[in-house]
């Protein structure tokens, strides 16, 4: 590390180069020691600029006699100030060939101010001592494509509060870790979480990419919560857009009174769909900004992964879905091929709604590189399938199916995120027709037909409540909800389902495998019922699968089956303990040598009205894999 925080002339190449990808040891403000006394540094980028001056606290916000040098002719500008200044707020107050100023928040602090406030905060990351070891050591030893995992998609703001106020990172940490070790969630995924503005922008509109939103703390407290998570065996994923930023006159755009990190032209720079500008991926000096900004995350904050929002307007020039933007395409290569050198167990995961292909291959393969994309048309072709009338979904029944034909192109993840429960969508429980046992049924179905589909799962929080209303993104969860009974029972339903998913190998060791998938019978639209074979590793580790999405019950069902034996079921949507009608199967389901669905032998079983049942082969086992009860 350079530890004087100043520019040498090979760091300076590698900015410009678009390889210096620890580029916020250098920008910014950093003390240190020379001797025996602080200094505090203060390092910037503004190609076009004429002077810079700082500004802030310590001065009175007069910049006489605080001006920058100018580095280098490519416009790197630094000053040096006796002192440790840490807590000090400040601005660069940058001029421009017009005589035109303009203050500025530090592109690479650390700290910002709690808004509406925009000023930049000294701040030091060092000093907090991590208790992850376990965890990171664990971490590298891990094969995340065959292990589970069940995502919790959370905004901090609106979880939960407290007497109508934010809760701070650390409050957090005591309420949300052992709620989500109580579900059996192996990660939560944290909307973006850098300063911004607007508080509903939710921290999509950013403007301080390397400083953790003061809305909840200082950037130690966000540390505490991580190492917290960490210790408690659960993963951190940040949500993060390296495609577009904020606008507001404080942040990036117009740095220097031109385009330093957008694109030039308006066709390219302006984000007509959210009023954002685009970052220009063409601009080594922005590779190096961005990409040292995923690094910076990994190494100050201990983040596992990054969900990448909407990698289209990257993959594809903004505004002009028909045109590829080979800029986008570089970068996304390039960061996946830097994040995975510094840490090869880092998940990257492309929410990508095009069918760009080899997105999950790697960019030695002349793929984009991630770990994970999101499965859209997954979401969108069953969410759209479970609105539908019941006695409608038969004349739709390809949309339940298609979704097999492509889930081994890439590595996917099945999102059932914040986007699909706001903004007059619905949530997803008032999605479901019928009456309100019927909702509920169907709900249950739905959460049942996705943790047994291929593929990694992510869920919004507050799906697990049951909630009526869509999100409120002012408001907390609908907690209150858990005092009735159905809600209760969908809340002890999902927990239930996740732990049958983690205890069930088939469900998740090969999800990437087509091996792990074999349907039993994908045709019969007319019952509008959907059976199928989840496989794992060891031949023994098999599930049969069977969905009901009508609301008839049947009873003698035959269903085909691939081994001799027993079967017993280990889990039924309809129990009553879930709050269904108990059409359950009691008994052990002995086999006929009868071939049925291209089986060899066949069962028959009580199939319930909108209720998904999960089939076991029976053979030596202990109570506890028994997860019907």
């Amino acid at each position: 590390m350079n530890t004087t925080a100043y520019p040498t002339e090979f760091e300076m190449h590698l900015f410009h180069e678009g390889s210096l990808f620890m580029a916020y040891e250098l920008f910014g403000s950093h003390r240190h020691k020379e001797g025996d006394n602080w200094v505090t540094s203060f390092t910037i980028y503004a190609p076009h600029a004429t002077s810079i001056s700082l500004v802030g606290s310590f001065n009175h916000w007069n910049g006489e006699g605080f001006s920058l040098d100018k580095v280098n002719k490519e416009g790197i500008w630094r000053i040096q100030l006796d002192g440790d200044l840490t807590g000090e707020i400040y601005k660069y107050a940058i001029k421009n060939k017009d005589e035109q100023t303009f203050l500025k928040a530090d592109p690479f602090a650390f700290c910002s101010e709690l808004r509406p406030s925009t000023a930049s905060i000294v701040y030091s990351l060092e000093g907090y001592k991590w208790k992850d070891q376990g965890w990171q050591k664990e971490k590298q030893q891990r094969k995340a494509f065959s292990e589970p995992m069940m995502i919790y998609e959370m905004h901090l703001g609106t979880w939960k509060k407290r007497n109508g106020l934010l809760l701070t990172y650390s409050e957090l940490a005591e309420e949300i870790i052992p709620y989500v070790k109580e579900h059996g969630f192996t990660h939560i995924e944290l909307m973006p979480i850098i300063e911004h503005p607007y508080d509903r922008s939710w921290g999509y509109q950013g403007t301080g990419y390397y400083s953790a939103t003061s809305r909840y703390g200082e950037p130690k407290d966000l540390m505490f919560f991580i190492d917290q998570c960490h210790q408690n065996n659960i993963g951190v994923i940040l949500d993060w857009v390296p495609g577009h930023f904020c606008k507001d006159q404080h942040g990036l755009y117009c740095l220097d009174g031109e385009y330093v990190y957008e694109y030039e032209t308006e066709a390219d720079r302006e984000n007509f769909v959210w009023g954002t500008a685009n970052f220009n991926l063409s601009k080594t000096e922005v590779h190096s900004f961005l990409i040292s900004n995923a690094i910076f995350w990994m190494e100050k904050y201990h983040v596992d992964g990054f969900r990448i929002d909407a990698v289209s307007n990257i993959i594809f020039w903004p505004n002009n879905e028909n045109r590829e933007n080979p800029f986008g395409i570089q970068f996304l290569q390039k960061l996946n091929k830097a994040v995975f050198a510094y840490d090869p167990s880092i998940l990257m995961m492309a929410e990508d709604s095009t069918d760009w292909p080899q997105v999950t291959a790697p960019v030695h393969y002349g793929g984009l590189g991630f770990s994970y994309k999101w499965n859209m048309g997954w979401m969108n072709d069953v969410l759209s399938y479970m609105e539908k009338a019941p006695h409608e979904r038969q004349y739709h029944h390809n949309k339940m199916t298609f979704s097999l034909m492509y889930a081994y192109s890439e590595n996917f993840l099945l999102p059932l995120s914040h986007d699909e429960v706001v903004h007059g969508k619905k949530s997803l429980l008032d999605k479901m027709p019928g009456d309100y046992w019927q909702k509920f049924a169907q709900y249950r179905l739905l959460l049942g037909f996705m943790m047994t589909h291929p593929g990694k799962k992510l869920l919004f929080m507050g799906f697990e409540l049951g909630q009526f209303a869509e999100w409120k993104d002012e408001a907390e969860l609908d907690w209150h909800l858990l005092q009735y009974e159905m809600h209760a029972k969908t809340n002890h339903y999902v927990k239930k389902l996740i732990k049958l998913y983690k205890r069930s190998k088939s469900l998740y060791e090969w999800d990437h495998r087509s091996e792990g998938f074999e349907w039993i019978d994908a045709n019969n639209h007319q019952q509008s019922i959907f059976s199928f074979i989840r496989k794992g590793v060891e031949e023994q580790e098999i599930l049969i699968v069977v969905c009901n999405f009508s609301p008839q019950v049947y009873m003698n069902f035959r269903m085909g089956v691939p081994k001799n034996g027993s079967y017993r079921e280990v889990f039924n949507s309809d129990n009553n303990e879930f709050g269904g009608s108990h059409c359950i199967n009691k008994r052990v389901l002995n086999t006929k040598k009868l071939s049925y669905h291209g089986k060899p032998y066949s069962i028959e079983m009580t199939i319930p009205p909108f209720g998904i049942s999960v089939l076991r082969p029976v053979r030596k086992r202990k109570r506890s894999d028994v997860v019907n009860g």
